[in-house]
């Protein structure tokens, strides 16, 4: 368990929520630099491949939600690519500071 807590904006945030939060930005840094290789507008890319709003992929990118299983899905076919791609070398492992 861990027992550290960081504050953020006044908000309690314990050490998982901030690598919670680490996680979910490098991933959609991924996301972000795939669609752009293949030189796909935010909106575009959003609507007409994934079928999702561009405000939802907007959050995505810039890591500031907790993505669904079924958007990482929709994501991944848009880019053509197995969801896998989008999540290896990732560390998944969560440290526990005391």
């Amino acid at each position: 368990m861990c027992v550290m807590e960081y504050y953020y904006d006044s908000t309690r945030i314990t050490c998982m929520q901030q690598q919670d939060k680490k996680l979910l930005k490098l991933i959609g840094k991924r996301i972000k630099k795939l669609r752009l290789e293949k030189n796909r507008s935010l909106n575009s890319f959003a609507f007409n491949e994934c079928l999702i709003t561009s405000a939802t992929l907007s959050r995505v990118e810039n890591g500031l939600v907790d993505l669904k299983f079924t958007t990482l899905i929709k994501i991944a076919n848009a880019l053509e690519i197995p969801p896998s791609k989008l999540l290896e070398n990732f560390d998944f492992k969560y440290t526990e500071l005391y």
